[in-house]
């Protein structure tokens, strides 16, 4: 048994020491697994180009510009890691982040429950929905108008939802229903609502109100903004980037680059004080 002992000592004291390694200054395996997400590789982040001021393509045609390529080319600096902003089709990137494709989606995405069941979000922005018109275009005041109406919005998104939604209760009211087209981007949207092919369009209020700005008297707004939520970060599930990015922008809003980045595009509006995970209304 005394011949064995050195040996047996020499095994618990590996075992602690391994104990101790791993405990050192509070940290955990989960911690460990976050700091090697948050350095090294290039982050990429996919956003749909159409949506200006929150995320589009400049006029020299090829880079990605707005609040979202700028908010996250800032969380990569904090993160320590570049950032790549790529232009995909916005009912494409949710399933892109579940495959592996991108690392985060920043494109104007609004947290909801239904979208929380496959990805996670950090909250960062507030926004409503806006209707906006060719000028002399049908007064829309609320959902509830657009019975009789044809509405030209973008594909996967919230108001696509809404609209077909809304459609269902004119009809159950005895109304006529809502004539819904959806598009594969917010350009193609507001080709059809100009050319006269769909009667009102529906965006992001932010959205709504840059379309209208830059139509020159072309479109014009209409009614009130509804259904005020949050925009999320969305992060694929066990990626391990939920916390740090969430870290990233607390860091941001307590620096002051956060309300910088939304004066510069002039949205400061739908600034929040506060980012947390997996924050949807609704």
């Amino acid at each position: 048994m005394t011949m064995h002992r050195p040996r047996l000592f020499l095994m618990l004291a590996l075992v602690l020491l391994a104990a101790l390694a791993a405990g050192a200054g509070g940290s955990t395996r989960s911690e460990a697994a976050t700091t090697s997400t948050t350095a090294g590789t290039t982050l990429i982040v996919a956003t749909d180009a159409t949506y200006a001021p929150n995320e589009f393509v400049a006029a020299n045609g090829k880079t990605i510009v707005g609040m979202d390529p700028d908010l996250a080319q800032a969380i990569g600096g904090i993160l320590g890691r570049k950032v790549k902003v790529v232009n995909a089709s916005f009912d494409a990137i949710i399933p892109g982040l579940q495959s592996g494709k991108y690392d985060l989606g920043m494109s104007s995405f609004t947290d909801t429950k239904a979208r929380e069941k496959v990805v996670n979000f950090v909250t960062y922005f507030s926004a409503g929905t806006s209707f906006y018109v060719k000028k002399g275009g049908p007064k829309i005041s609320g959902l509830a108008d657009l019975c009789g109406h044809s509405v030209g919005v973008e594909r996967g998104t919230t108001q696509a939802d809404d609209a077909t939604a809304q459609s269902a209760k004119c009809k159950k009211s005895g109304k006529s229903g809502v004539s819904v087209k959806v598009y594969p981007d917010q350009n193609a949207a507001n080709l059809a609502i100009a050319s006269g092919r769909e009667e009102v369009g529906m965006a992001d209020s932010p959205v709504a109100a840059y379309i209208v700005e830059k139509s020159n008297g072309q479109f014009q707004l209409t009614g009130k903004p509804y259904n005020t939520a949050p925009y999320g970060i969305a992060i694929p599930k066990k990626s391990g980037l939920t916390v740090p990015i969430l870290a990233a922008m607390k860091k941001l809003v307590r620096n002051g680059k956060y309300t910088a980045i939304l004066k510069k595009w002039g949205v400061e509006d739908g600034a929040i004080k506060k980012p947390v995970i997996n924050g949807a209304i609704s």
